[in-house]
């Protein structure tokens, strides 16, 4: 037998030390924050929302910025040659740039609910304001669609296309539940009578905006109207064979206001063929410049400010042709990165309209995305003579407040569509 005063130390030695390594064996593991977005890794990052989120974002700034560079060194030619300040044109786009971004800000701010609720009024502002060109209308290169408000001109239609994208989507969701719960019939007629009946608002308060739009003879805009109306019906769930009737009647309808102008036509015709003697002073002459504009840009271009086509040589070159003019002075690199950026927010767009389980919003990200993206082809396609003029500025880009506000309006309404996205907000609120 042993001591047993030095058993006793032995065992409360022991309980010592048990003690002092409980409190850290016992310790709970701290909880390590996992993102809901770790499974993005590698190549799979581009289908990151988060990340998509902040490239949507930072194309918006980049282009808006390097827009208003390029509108000052497009334009101080014409603008000396009016007898003007070389700065002038540059200060309307920033002063506009600095409202629209204003307006971004507060558009973030508010509420998913909100579009929703007050789409119909915005969608019904905006057909009468189209409407008020009629009377009030002033002609700007052919087109009426342009007021004048407080000394400013205004140019609704761009109103119209953010009103579309906001009321549209929420008409298609409603129509969907209507023609689920409608019984299908057998016929051709009932099967008419069912589509029309579910979807008859969608259909109605569309007509009418394109329509007025069309009465102002703007057939660019017009186009873009019907990119907008021709994805909210397509991914909103209208049938497919209702819908390919009336993409054939889009095509009667764009095919009748082309024939019924000669101008339209000339200038159609003369995209997809050689151009005459006369063309090439007529209406050749922008298109043949743009690429002289191009052209002369190279790789690298001839420098900022070294345009030699802004010189009176092409028309618009501040507006609806600035991409020659970033071809010529910032040359590939330059057209290539305003491409490349649009791409980028185009595919951000895409990516999480796809991720997000609300119809509304997932509707109206693509109609939004149609708007931006569809238009920027539009024009960069019309630059480099793929499609006929239009008129139609380059978003973010061109000259022009009426386009840059509401471009920058759009940017906001979808930074609050993608925010209200669970994962993006989630991730947000953490900051």
């Amino acid at each position: 037998m042993g001591n047993p005063e030095r058993r006793v130390r032995v065992s409360s030695s022991r309980r010592g030390a048990d003690a002092q390594q409980t409190p850290a064996s016992q310790a709970k593991p701290k909880k390590q924050h996992r993102s809901g977005y770790a499974d993005y890794r590698g190549w799979r990052a581009i289908y990151n929302p988060l990340w998509c989120y902040h490239g949507f974002r930072m194309s918006v700034i980049v282009l808006t910025v390097f827009g208003v560079i390029m509108v000052f060194s497009s334009s101080t030619v014409a603008m000396v040659a009016q007898g003007s300040s070389p700065w002038s044109k540059a200060l309307n786009q920033s002063i506009f740039a600095i409202i629209g971004v204003v307006l971004a800000l507060i558009a973030m701010h508010v509420p998913e609910r909100f579009y929703k609720k007050w789409a119909n009024i915005v969608l019904i502002g905006a057909i009468v304001l189209q409407l008020a060109t009629i009377p009030f209308g002033t002609e700007v290169n052919g087109n009426s669609g342009w007021i004048y408000i407080f000394g400013l001109s205004v140019q609704p239609a761009e109103f119209t296309k953010y009103a579309l994208c906001i009321w549209l989507p929420g008409a298609m969701v409603i129509g969907r539940k209507q023609y689920e719960r409608t019984p299908a019939g057998r016929s051709l007629g009932e099967q008419f009578t069912r589509v029309c009946g579910s979807f008859r608002w969608a259909i109605i308060g569309y007509a009418v905006a394109l329509g007025a739009v069309l009465l102002g003879k703007d057939l660019g805009t017009a186009i873009i109207v019907l990119f907008i109306g021709g994805i909210g019906f397509l991914i909103g769930g209208f049938p497919g064979k209702a819908l390919c009737v009336l993409a054939a009647l889009a095509v009667v309808l764009v095919v009748g206001f082309v024939v019924s102008s000669p101008n339209r036509m000339s200038r159609i015709l003369a995209t997809y063929r050689e151009c005459s003697t006369d063309d090439i002073t007529g209406v050749c002459y922008q298109a043949m410049h743009a690429e002289y504009a191009l052209g002369s840009g190279g790789i690298l271009g001839v420098g900022l400010g070294n345009s030699r086509e802004k010189w009176n040589y092409l028309p618009e070159a501040h507006n609806d042709f600035i991409y020659a003019i970033i071809g010529e002075e910032t040359g590939l690199v330059g057209t290539t990165i305003v491409l490349l950026l649009f791409v980028i927010m185009g595919w951000c767009l895409y990516t999480i309209a796809r991720a997000t389980k609300d119809r509304y919003t997932s509707i109206a990200l693509m109609c939004f995305g149609m708007w931006i993206i569809g238009q920027a082809l539009v024009n960069i396609g019309v630059v480099i003579r793929i499609f006929p003029v239009m008129g139609v500025p380059l978003p973010f880009v061109s000259a022009g407040g009426s386009s840059l506000v509401m471009c920058l309006l759009a940017a906001g309404t979808i930074d609050a569509f993608m925010r209200a996205q669970p994962q993006i907000h989630a991730e947000l609120s953490r900051v």
